[in-house]
């Protein structure tokens, strides 16, 4: 495993303490992460994602969802259902074992939907950042103005 000293990163930098973090942990987790299930993270828009889990065998009552803070936890634990009981397979290669999968989100990326089709769940993110945090210009007024015009997105606002 490789060790890298993020020290000089912290010493050097003000306001990065999420980005060093993140990519601390990155490199303090175990190599050998679980694979079950596969899944693709593909990109939709400039500000939304869909991420794909193979989980075939779960019903959508099996699978959980949730976003905490900045994390999307999905889980899934296969209910023991009357088609199981009294089965003998002779080859079982269809794994429904019970999982959980973190994504760690970056800030305002909220889930938008989720959907459960032919074995495939599909978690639809976008990131939605508030008005107060979006760019605005500011109308420099002259030497015989006195108001002051902000300018946000189509409105103007006399200040």
């Amino acid at each position: 495993m490789r060790n890298f000293d993020l020290a000089p990163l912290y010493r050097a930098t003000v306001g990065f303490d999420q980005i060093a973090d993140l990519m601390d942990r990155v490199l303090a987790q175990d190599v050998s992460q679980p694979s079950y299930p596969p899944y693709n993270i593909e990109k939709t828009a400039e500000d939304a994602w869909r991420i794909s889990l193979a989980v075939a065998g779960f019903s959508t009552e099996d699978i959980a969802i949730e976003q905490r803070e900045n994390a999307l936890i999905v889980s899934a634990r296969k209910s023991d259902s009357e088609e199981d009981k009294g089965k003998t397979y002779l080859h079982r290669g269809i794994a429904t074992r019970a999982f959980e999968r973190r994504f760690t989100l970056a800030e305002h990326v909220k889930v938008t939907g989720a959907s459960h089709e032919n074995g495939m769940l599909h978690i639809d993110l976008k990131r939605e950042v508030p008005e107060a945090l979006k760019p605005r210009r500011i109308e420099i007024a002259g030497p015989n103005t006195v108001a002051t015009k902000v300018i946000e997105g189509e409105r103007t606002v006399e200040v």
